[in-house]
């Protein structure tokens, strides 16, 4: 009698089982059930000079973050229940699973479940019992058991960041202490961004505002040309108004600008009145 050990099984969940037929068709993340407990084959097919079989293989990769929560071994006359699905099949062309009797899992995500399947073994028929472990049935000579119990999820770990002097400077407490130069810590360069666009200054731009060609969208297509009047307006500004002109001025009333710009629209009234010919 095998007798089952606590502390020797691991606690971390089955995720994955299914069908393969030998360790080439397996996928390497899965580990294949070649012995039965008692050490005999743990090959489904059995007979003299079989080439081809298929073993039961289970996983414990967390990658996929589903867990087995539940195992059945169903008949073929037995509706599979509500969220149970059939073990996939990683066979060669030629090999092919027994068809009466199938293993069905149900998949649940690792955060759902406290308690999930953690190992399964197989026996032969009417000579082992395995401690600890529930019966699931017998398919094709073999005892399926499984072994269900409570796991721990993983917990994630916080991984290290490094925080550049970039990110420093984006903080609202105000900038720190003065950092050591390092190879991945340079010193920061000014940006190029004129001072009448950055800081809104109105004065009039230096040389090097202008000049700097980079900065296209900091000036104005008047910056550096200089105010003066037309020559015209120069003449006319220089010259002294008497003050005999502008007594000259007269101030119009309102009715005197009524009078003067009087207009009764007599030509358009007419216009309006005109029949307009009739095309025969």
């Amino acid at each position: 009698m095998s007798m089952y050990d606590p502390s020797s099984a691991s606690s971390r969940p089955i995720t994955g089982v299914a069908w393969a037929s030998n360790t080439s068709t397996c996928p390497s993340h899965f580990n294949m059930i070649s012995q039965t407990e008692d050490g005999g084959s743990a090959n489904f097919i059995r007979g003299f000079a079989m080439k081809s079989g298929y073993f039961l293989c289970y996983t414990k990769d967390l990658s996929g973050g589903m867990v087995v929560a539940d195992v059945l071994l169903m008949s073929d006359k037995e509706s599979i229940p509500n969220g149970y699905s059939y073990i996939p099949e990683y066979l060669e062309p030629k090999a092919s699973v027994g068809k009466k009797k199938r293993i069905c899992v149900r998949m649940v995500p690792v955060g759902y479940v406290t308690t999930a399947v953690l190992d399964l073994k197989l026996t032969a028929k009417n000579k082992t019992m395995v401690q600890q472990y529930t019966c699931l049935g017998d398919m094709n000579g073999f005892v399926v058991w499984c072994l269900k119990g409570p796991f721990s999820s993983p917990v994630p770990q916080a991984k290290p960041r490094s925080v550049s002097l970039d990110l420093r400077s984006l903080s609202l407490d105000g900038a720190g202490p003065p950092q050591p130069l390092k190879p991945s810590n340079p010193p920061d360069i000014p940006q190029k961004v004129s001072r009448r666009r950055s800081k809104l200054d109105l004065s009039k731009p230096t040389e090097s505002d202008s000049g700097n060609n980079s900065n296209i969208y900091g000036i104005t297509a008047m910056d550096g040309v200089p105010f003066t009047l037309h020559p015209k307006f120069e003449s006319q500004s220089n010259t002294k108004v008497s003050v005999i002109t502008l007594s000259d001025i007269r101030i119009k009333s309102v009715q005197d600008i009524e009078n003067e710009y009087n207009y009764t629209f007599a030509v358009e009234e007419q216009a309006a009145k005109r029949i307009r010919p009739s095309v025969s």
